[in-house]
């Protein structure tokens, strides 16, 4: 469509890539676990229940449509489902306070901290959507991503970016910086505390659990850091795509398994499952 001497897209392109399921599974089976396991009905397994479902959200957002194009091979995607998806990215953020709770006391105030993670996510990712719905696109409609990236986007557009841009500095240094910072202060604080344990086999096996966690921590927020922060001049596209892949698809595929697998609440929960199912399965025949 044209308008004048400037030409109004209405859908961007989105080329395809592989994805990686096991991401899925692992977080409905962490959801329908803590569900159903009276055992786990604590305020530390309602955090881990509510980062699996971010998680989850996070990369359906972006797998769906991606096995849509794979299916279809057509890379197109509406305008408005472009801003829809770019919206529900909020996930991402979600996460990164999730996390902050899980490394603090996960006791406290749990439940209000829920209310406040999820209304400051939304309400920031709305802010990003709207403003980027207020600006004018031209012929140039190929996104060199696998889902409609913010920043992406922003060098696609036709108008003055700069509330963007500041918007953007502004917010992503609270929703990245802060957490990370206050992530890895309390992992300081439970390293100093673990070196103070007599026992060489406690110390090993808290040196293991806090090693896993702040391996998946150091993986996102890494990439995200050097992504939208911290961006470098001659970044390519393949670059780009794949640091986004490590924090969109393989971070929300560890969770599961670093947070929750490993944990012998969590393998008990299974097993009880499992027994209970097995039993009424054998009762009913």
């Amino acid at each position: 469509m044209k308008m004048g001497n400037q030409t109004i897209t209405s859908e961007f392109l989105l080329p395809g890539l592989p994805i990686e399921l096991t991401t899925v599974l692992g977080n409905v089976l962490i959801i329908v676990l803590i569900r159903l396991d009276a055992h786990l009905h604590t305020p530390m397994y309602l955090f881990l229940s509510n980062l699996s479902f971010s998680d989850l959200c996070f990369s359906s957002v972006t797998i769906l449509k991606l096995l849509q194009t794979m299916q279809s091979q057509d890379p197109s995607i509406p305008y408005a489902g472009c801003l829809t998806q770019m919206y529900f990215l909020f996930f991402a953020d979600l996460e990164s306070f999730l996390l902050v709770a899980m490394a603090y006391d996960r006791y406290v105030l749990c439940l209000s901290f829920l209310v406040l993670a999820w209304a400051l996510t939304t309400s920031i990712s709305l802010l990003h959507t709207l403003l980027m719905a207020l600006l004018s696109f031209g012929a140039d409609n190929v996104i060199p991503h696998f889902f409609c990236d913010m920043s992406a986007l922003l060098k696609l557009a036709c108008s003055d970016i700069q509330i963007n841009e500041m918007v953007n500095f502004v917010l992503g240094r609270l929703v990245l910086i802060v957490p990370f910072l206050l992530i890895f202060s309390s992992y300081a604080r439970v390293v100093s505390s673990i070196l103070k344990v007599p026992s060489a086999g406690g110390t090993h096996k808290a040196f293991s659990a806090c090693g896993s966690h702040l391996s998946v921590v150091s993986l996102s927020y890494g990439t995200i850091i050097g992504l939208y922060l911290c961006p470098s001049t001659d970044s390519s596209t393949v670059k780009e795509t794949v640091m986004a892949m490590m924090y969109t698809v393989v971070t929300p595929m560890l969770n599961p398994f670093i947070y929750s697998l490993r944990n012998q609440d969590i393998k008990g929960a299974l097993r009880r499952v499992f027994s209970k199912q097995t039993i009424q399965f054998s009762l009913r025949h």
